[in-house]
């Protein structure tokens, strides 16, 4: 087994680093200044399309995409890469255009899109014209089992009807987004998997209520474009706008999940390093009873459990990216529920410790630790609760035994 990157991956980890380091960290104020400043709160601060103007000249664009829609990098190519925008989450995706939601939604339009639903939404997205959302989870049922989805979608001449309520869709509050994607039920009488399907919702649709923005722990994720609750009161959009076949939204969805999960996995194992590192600066330049910080004992058991849970994380995550790139992503189901269960709550706890050793300062806005932790404890909930992803993976070992 070879676990070193192979040449490719090592020139854009080399040129990454340096535009984290030339342009990104040194945008992190700009961007805090910009965010307080501004009257919109959804609207994505300047620093941002200055960012996006420098990846695309340094090449580092699109870098999550396979085939030649995108970069044309595997998992276990972009893995790496990934990881190292997560250390800067708020601004570095959205920098090289690797964004959720807008990189699931380019993963769907690029495989199941028509030619001319892809001229019209993902060419756009992809030259980051636009933003999008993706429609899914909803305030009354539980959307954990997404066989509950209740918003219809209803077949009208040479129209669908879409009627229903939404909420937690991320994205839809930039101003710049044009599209949402989403799923509803087409067939209420079809078997589970085969009840709903995906349209193409132009934001701008009448009968489309974007009712407010919800915050996340008292956060706006305004680089995302925020997190919204749509209502979608017989809103018609021409037939055409289907994704895909009829019927076969839930499959789609499952497919745009896989990769979505292993993307905030990657960035998930970088933003526990920034913790790990600011941690250690902070532990190694502040005295407490006459000695660093760092001198004490349950602070060194911190780092070093910190830094052997980032080393395992790390070597789960490039197995199962390996996995997918060799055996697709069903093939890669069991270890693509595994990280998503273990990395979020593990780097949750890596962040609370660095809190800890900050004091004060580490829930306060002068270091990026409360934020980074607040977007650890949602992606426990964020495509599936970890309780779901236990149930299943629980449920496929137990089968092994049971024939």
């Amino acid at each position: 087994m070879q676990f070193a990157y192979d040449e490719p991956t090592e020139r854009l980890r080399a040129r990454l680093t340096t535009f984290l380091d030339e342009h990104v960290y040194p945008a992190e104020p700009v961007y805090a200044s910009q965010t307080a400043e501004r009257d919109d709160e959804w609207t994505t601060p300047p620093v941002v399309a200055r960012l996006r103007s420098a990846a695309r000249e340094a090449g580092l664009w699109n870098l999550f995409l396979p085939g030649e829609d995108g970069a044309g990098l595997t998992n276990l190519q972009y893995a790496p890469l990934a990881e190292l925008t997560g250390r800067s989450p708020a601004l570095a995706p959205a920098a090289l255009n690797c964004a959720a939601p807008d990189t699931g939604n380019m993963e769907l339009l690029s495989i199941f899109a028509t030619a001319v639903q892809r001229a019209e939404w993902l060419d756009p997205l992809l030259d980051g014209r636009i933003r999008s959302a993706f429609a899914m989870t909803e305030p009354d049922v539980a959307s954990s089992d997404a066989r509950n989805i209740a918003t219809t979608i209803r077949r009208d001449g040479d129209e669908y009807v879409i009627s229903g309520r939404k909420w937690f869709i991320t994205g839809a509050l930039n101003p710049d987004c044009r599209l949402l994607i989403v799923l509803g039920v087409t067939d209420p009488d079809g078997a589970p998997h085969r009840r709903h399907s995906m349209v193409l919702v132009p934001r701008d649709t009448l009968g489309v209520e974007i009712r407010r923005g919800l915050h996340v722990f008292g956060y706006t994720d305004g680089t995302k474009g925020g997190h919204a609750e749509i209502v979608f009161d017989g809103a018609r959009v021409p037939a055409g706008n289907l994704l895909g076949e009829e019927h076969g939204g839930f499959a789609m969805a499952q497919a745009r999940l896989g990769p979505g999960r292993i993307h905030h996995c990657m960035r998930l194992i970088g933003m526990a390093e920034r913790a790990l590192d600011l941690m250690c600066r902070r532990a190694l330049a502040r005295t407490a009873f006459g000695r660093p910080v760092a001198d004490q004992g349950v602070v060194r058991e911190w780092i070093a459990e910190s830094r052997v849970r980032i080393e395992q994380l790390r070597l789960l995550v490039l197995k199962t990216a390996w996995l997918m790139d060799t055996v697709g992503n069903q093939g890669a189901h069991t270890e693509i529920q595994a990280i998503k269960i273990a990395t979020p709550s593990t780097v949750e706890w890596i962040l609370d410790k660095a809190i800890q050793v900050h004091g004060a300062a580490g829930v306060s806005q002068d270091f990026p630790l409360a934020h980074l932790w607040a977007s650890a404890r949602t992606l426990r909930l964020a495509d599936g609760p970890d309780e779901v992803h236990k149930r299943s993976l629980a449920r496929r070992e137990l089968a092994r035994f049971t024939g």
